[in-house]
């Protein structure tokens, strides 16, 4: 146990045969639980994970009948714990690329009431730019800006790392069957949890990058995960402020959005008048200005009225 409340580990694992065992056999004495989640390796991780686990009882194996992708594993292990009375789930990958030393730094503000959710920062440290390939970190900072407005949680500047720690009150009130499986489920993840009302912490940790192989395409995941923010932003404007609860901040996005949209028939005419004309056509191009300027802060003033919405949510320092 951990400060008087039980700890449970979730690993989730496809294909980590060569770091697995040095993920487990590296697992912090306080911890109670040990959840790995094979999903449906196609090597020996699941024969390693045993043998590992016959001088560890507290490894508890679960193996995917099919792939459910990262985040299918994760609710697999999230649901293991809510029904096993865990007091706080942290998410530890079975590729040995997060380093046991910085869990009690993601479980103090769980464990100790400040947060519902602590999310480790990985870009925070100096030796980011350094340890974390150029590409990643890029990626990661590109993603975690635009996270930040879908979510609400404009604190978090690491949005891609899956170093976390969920307490009990998100393991009993989110719904676990219902997570996002691929890799976009750090991101639907936060929004979950902005709409549940759930504190977030950022904590630093280091990054740590060795012998682990990622399979991820930087680009093409970018360009598919920015789509899949889109999509979790009108979700999470829909679901807070308009279902749950009404906040004229919506009034203020849509307002600047459709600005910003009647800018392009206005741009359309401006170039077709100038190219017919030979002159500048100054009722368009006065309308081009004020459509663009309205809609720029209209939209600017719903980031802020948000960030002020969700500065409750910020999980509370020592």
């Amino acid at each position: 146990m951990y400060k008087e409340r039980k700890v449970g580990v979730v690993v989730p694992a496809y294909n980590e045969e060569a770091l697995i065992r040095r993920t487990l056999e590296t697992m912090p004495d306080f911890v109670d639980a040990i959840i790995v989640v094979d999903d449906h390796s196609r090597d020996q991780t699941s024969a390693v994970t045993q043998e590992v686990a016959q001088d560890d009882p507290r490894i508890t194996l679960i193996r995917h009948p099919e792939n459910r992708g990262v985040g299918g594993a994760i609710s697999t292990g999230y649901i293991w714990c809510r029904e096993h009375d865990i007091d706080a789930a942290a998410v530890m990958a079975g590729d040995n690329q997060m380093h046991p030393d910085d869990l009690p730094a993601l479980l103090d503000p769980v464990v100790e009431g400040r947060a519902d959710y602590s999310k480790g920062n990985r870009l925070v440290t100096g030796e980011a730019w350094q340890i974390i390939p150029r590409t990643r970190y890029l990626g990661n900072s590109m993603l975690s800006f635009l996270t930040k407005i879908a979510s609400g949680y404009w604190h978090v500047a690491d949005s891609q790392t899956g170093y976390t720690v969920l307490g009990k009150r998100g393991l009993t009130l989110l719904p676990l069957e219902s997570i996002y499986p691929r890799y976009g489920m750090p991101n639907d993840f936060l929004v979950t949890c902005n709409i549940y009302n759930l504190r977030v912490m950022d904590v630093p940790v280091r990054p740590v990058y060795g012998e682990e192989k990622s399979g991820i395409n930087m680009r093409k995941i970018v360009f598919t995960l920015s789509l899949l923010l889109i999509r979790l932003f009108f979700r999470r404007m829909v679901q807070k402020y308009i279902i749950r609860d009404f906040h004229p901040l919506i009034l203020f996005y849509l307002f600047g959005a459709f600005l910003l949209l009647l800018d392009l028939p206005l741009l359309v005419r401006f170039f077709y008048l100038w190219s017919i004309q030979d002159q500048v056509p100054e009722i368009t191009l006065l309308g081009m200005l004020f459509c663009t300027i309205s809609g720029m802060q209209l939209l600017l003033f719903a980031m802020l009225f948000d960030m002020e919405a969700n500065q409750h949510l910020k999980g509370k320092s020592d």
